[in-house]
Formats: C-alpha cells, sequence, structure tokens
C-alpha cells in the first residue's frame, strides 16, 4: 500500500463525502460538503490534506489555525482502510503543517468514539465542549 498525504483537490471531492458518509461524518452538508470542501480549499487559514492510497483518495483531516490556535475538525478515513496508518499519517501531516505555520499547540474536536484514537496520537482531554449553530 502506497500512501501519499497531498493537498486536496477538487476531484476528490465526491469519493471524500462518500467517505464522511460511510463513517457516519456527513450530518451537515453546509460544513462538510462539496461547496464547504471547496471554500476550505481556498481558505489561507485552513489545512485540508488528502490521504491518497495508490491514486485514490482514501482519507481527509482538515484544520485551522488563526495565528494563535490550531484546531483539527475533522479527520476520517475509509472503513476499508483503517487501522493501516492512514489516520495516523494525516494527524502527523497536518501537525507538520501547523506547526510550520508558527502553531504552538493543536486541539481537536473529538467523539466519544474517536477519543481513544486521539489519546494514542499524544492528545489530552479538556474540560470543554464544542455547539453548533446554524446560520
Amino acid at each position: 500500500m502506497n500512501v501519499r498525504i497531498r493537498p486536496f483537490v477538487e476531484r476528490d471531492a465526491e469519493q471524500l463525502v462518500d467517505i464522511l458518509t460511510r463513517n457516519g461524518q456527513f450530518g451537515h452538508p453546509e460544513v462538510e460538503g462539496i461547496a464547504a470542501m471547496r471554500r476550505v480549499a481556498s481558505c489561507e487559514a485552513a489545512v485540508f490534506l488528502v490521504a491518497d492510497v495508490d491514486g485514490q483518495p482514501e482519507g481527509l483531516v482538515r484544520a485551522v489555525y488563526d495565528g494563535s490556535r490550531a484546531l483539527i475538525h475533522l479527520l476520517s478515513v475509509s472503513p476499508s482502510s483503517q487501522h493501516r496508518g492512514i489516520g495516523r499519517a494525516l494527524v502527523n501531516a497536518v501537525q507538520i503543517e501547523l506547526r510550520r505555520r508558527g502553531a504552538p499547540t493543536v486541539s481537536v474536536t473529538v467523539t466519544d468514539a474517536s477519543a481513544g484514537f486521539w489519546q494514542k496520537q499524544g492528545f489530552d482531554a479538556l474540560p470543554v465542549y464544542l455547539m453548533l449553530k446554524s446560520m
């Protein structure tokens, strides 16, 4: 398996929506859909990376750094490619890019189901909640 981490390109979008859907992470198309992917890709504060396996997108990570705080807010790997190091490779790559941009720390949005993965990556739980308001 040849994994390459690279920036998102628009031709990835439909396959990434499929991955998000299969992982139950496509609950808000306005922030996770194809139009949102285009907006993220054009945002200078965003980092949007794709795990390419033998020419096919098999995962993604999205993060943002505002000059003070860095936040990884979306990580998803195709169910058929999980437990092969792709998620870890995406996390490592996004951390390298955030560090390159000057981020002193990085936080991550997690679910109960994903918390164990993030703890294995060296993240500690914080006493905060993430809340959402549609506008």
